[in-house]
């Protein structure tokens, strides 16, 4: 089973920017879809992005909409968020997902059908 470690995580001014990685451990990563979810204490994970198996497909939440970028390269079996234009309100812990075969419609935000989940890597936003 494929293994995550997030990193890229950290402490950031309102309007800036970060970008996460998400290095998978084995060849196969292919084979798995992928998401960020994010979870702020006292608050339920939520979904922030998908990436389909080819990369073809992304789905995001309304909340990050045309400031977060998903990409992966299957090459180096890694996905990132791309992370811009960020606000205190994105100050959460962000957690890399993965599920083999696809997710359809707005089942990806659905935390339960991930199957493997890394550690988390805070992102403090705030001046």
């Amino acid at each position: 089973q494929v293994q995550l470690v997030e990193s890229g995580g950290g402490s950031v001014q309102p309007g800036g920017s970060l970008r996460l990685s998400c290095p998978a451990s084995e060849s196969t990563y292919s084979t798995y879809s992928m998401a960020w979810f994010r979870q702020a204490p006292g608050n339920e994970r939520e979904g922030v992005a998908y990436i389909a198996i080819g990369g073809g497909i992304t789905f995001y939440a309304d909340s990050v909409k045309g400031r977060f970028t998903i990409s992966r390269d299957n090459a180096k079996n890694t996905v990132y968020l791309q992370m811009n234009s960020l606000k205190p309100e994105d100050t959460a812990m962000y957690y890399c997902a993965a599920r083999r075969g696809y997710l359809y419609g707005p089942s990806w935000r659905t935390a339960s059908l991930y199957h493997v989940w890394g550690q988390g890597t805070q992102v403090t936003v705030s001046s």
